[in-house]
């Protein structure tokens, strides 16, 4: 049997990169997913490629009526809510001197309010039937700091934090939340970096390459899954071994 059969998630961010990744993946194991992004069209062709075990709702991560509206189609559309992946995000870089205060705002509340409301009003629905996994994405710049990251930093740092506060209250509903924390992933946005740049982050990883969504992507199936049925309050690091 495959690992999500008959399981329904919920991905943010999920139109493209790791979330777009993960979606596929959780799909290839048996889920129905529903995805949640801010642009429909690229929203849609996601759902198009993914075929009939997909939706799509565009909605903002920082509205709570959004995030419910993104809840409420799995329940309506595929009857139940098992997974729910927070992993819409943003970058806004600048350092500490030049970043102004929108854009720390900015950051701080896609990443780390998306996330808040993302695990409040998915836990809500899963406590009641006593069963749910959650799965925040973070980011190893939330363990080291990056220059010219605060805000960003700052966000994945926190993300950590809440995961591990809300797998402490939501446990004794058997509801488990995890956390992920990439390294550097090759996605267009982190191959867009000036070369010098990657090539100093390549320079931090043992493994001597870069990591590929599909292996952020089978971590979140293992969280997503029975397979970590004992894991709750736990982050795991995909980086390569990159700043152990």
């Amino acid at each position: 049997m495959s690992l999500l059969e008959g399981r329904v998630a919920v991905i943010t961010g999920g139109a493209r990169g790791i979330g777009l990744e993960i979606a596929k993946t959780f799909v290839g194991q048996g889920a129905r997913v529903v995805l949640g992004d801010l642009g429909k069209e690229a929203l849609d062709e996601a759902v198009a490629g993914l075929g009939e075990n997909a939706r799509g709702v565009a909605g903002d991560v920082r509205n709570a009526d959004d995030v419910r509206a993104l809840l409420n189609e799995a329940v309506s559309a595929f009857g139940g809510l098992d997974v729910m992946v927070n992993n819409a995000g943003i970058t806004r870089d600048a350092t500490l001197r030049k970043m102004t205060e929108d854009q720390f705002d900015e950051v701080i509340a896609v990443h780390l309010k998306g996330c808040w409301l993302g695990t409040k009003l998915a836990g809500e629905i899963m406590r009641e039937q006593r069963s749910g996994a959650i799965v925040n994405l973070s980011s190893l710049s939330g363990k080291a700091g990056m220059v010219g990251q605060t805000n960003y930093s700052a966000a994945k740092a926190g993300i950590v934090g809440l995961t591990k506060a809300a797998a402490k209250e939501l446990a004794r509903h058997q509801v488990r939340v995890n956390a992920i924390q990439p390294g550097l992933i090759r996605t267009p946005m982190t191959e867009a970096m000036p070369e010098h740049a990657w090539e100093q982050k390549m320079g931090e990883i043992p493994l001597g390459r870069a990591g590929e969504p599909d292996e952020v992507a089978n971590v979140a199936l293992f969280l997503a899954s029975e397979l970590s049925s004992y894991m709750t309050g736990t982050v795991l690091e995909v980086t390569g071994g990159r700043l152990m």
